[in-house]
């Protein structure tokens, strides 16, 4: 067994992003250009338009979402995601998840942005977006510049602790966690949406778990496991956010957790218009005026913004 290291780990992650659209992204056909007309209109005529992404948007980047027909976790793998119960009550859960963890962080965090990202972050700088909320964990939007962000699961690259809400930035946990386990090793199997990978027993049974190093509780990723629930301030900035804009474009999301599904009901009772991307059927077609079924990366680009 080996542990996979920085520099080979960052290797795999690019090999991963560069042949994504085979790996993660579900097949769809070119875009219709009649629909894509529409779509510009509908941003042209949005002065405070607010984005709702979804995993669909990092699938482009190399990172594996959860439902997507054929390639998604869900479909490829009986694996599934931890559940926040399980991992407050039991230290062995929170041992498997850190060492799983830990072994594919170098991959995870070295994801990089890609067009439909970027895209979204020059609407913001342009004065088109006026807020951007994500369900995705990979701070991807941050890298690529986005300010006006609420990350509505949180992000992988912070981390808590559960006791005294003590917080510390991902990659010094992974400095602790290599110093406290410098001659364990594994070999990684597979890759999650969340950065976890798959271990066996066996290999997760030596792995030493870092505490708070302030009150020496147990460390949690600053992030919604399913099971958990939004903060309630989170939801109630959102819902303003979303009572302040004048149209809702969602991008990637299939829509099916309650957490963002919510905001499109907001939006529905406050009448504003609404258009979906997304590759495959979401809960809220019937609510959209405009449904594109392209991949972001490919279609967002190329929208005019005036």
């Amino acid at each position: 067994m080996h542990f996979v290291p920085t520099w080979r780990a960052t290797h795999l992650s690019r090999q991963c992003s560069q042949g994504a659209p085979k790996l993660f992204v579900p097949p769809s056909a070119p875009p219709d250009p009649a629909k894509v007309q529409e779509l510009q209109r509908f941003i042209t005529l949005s002065k405070r338009l607010l984005v709702m992404t979804g995993a669909g948007i990092s699938t482009e980047s190399g990172i594996p979402d959860y439902r997507s027909e054929k390639v998604g976790l869900y479909a490829r793998t009986d694996r599934r995601p931890i559940q926040h119960r399980d991992f407050v009550r039991s230290a062995s859960i929170r041992q498997r998840y850190w060492a799983r963890n830990f072994v594919g962080w170098p991959q995870f965090s070295s994801h990089q942005p890609n067009p439909a990202h970027r895209a979204l972050s020059q609407w913001e700088r342009l004065g088109k977006l006026y807020w951007l909320v994500t369900q995705n964990v990979d701070a991807l939007h941050t890298k690529a510049g986005s300010q006006r962000l609420t990350e509505l699961h949180g992000c992988m690259h912070r981390v808590l602790c559960l006791n005294c809400g003590e917080q510390m930035e991902r990659t010094v946990l992974q400095q602790r966690l290599e110093a406290l386990n410098p001659t364990w090793s594994a070999e990684a199997h597979g890759v999650a949406p969340d950065g976890d990978v798959f271990l066996t027993e066996e290999q997760v049974r030596r792995f030493r778990v870092a505490a708070c190093t302030r009150c020496g509780g147990p460390l949690k990723p600053d992030v919604v496991f399913f099971g958990d629930t939004v903060p309630r301030d989170k939801v109630d900035f959102v819902h303003r956010r979303v009572q302040e804009a004048d149209s809702l474009l969602v991008v990637g999301s299939s829509l099916q957790v309650y957490s963002g599904y919510r905001f499109i009901l907001t939006a529905r009772d406050h009448q504003l218009p609404i258009a979906i991307l997304n590759i495959g059927p979401t809960r809220s077609d019937g609510l959209a005026s405009l449904k594109l079924d392209s991949r972001c990366g490919e279609l967002l680009p190329h929208i005019l913004v005036r």
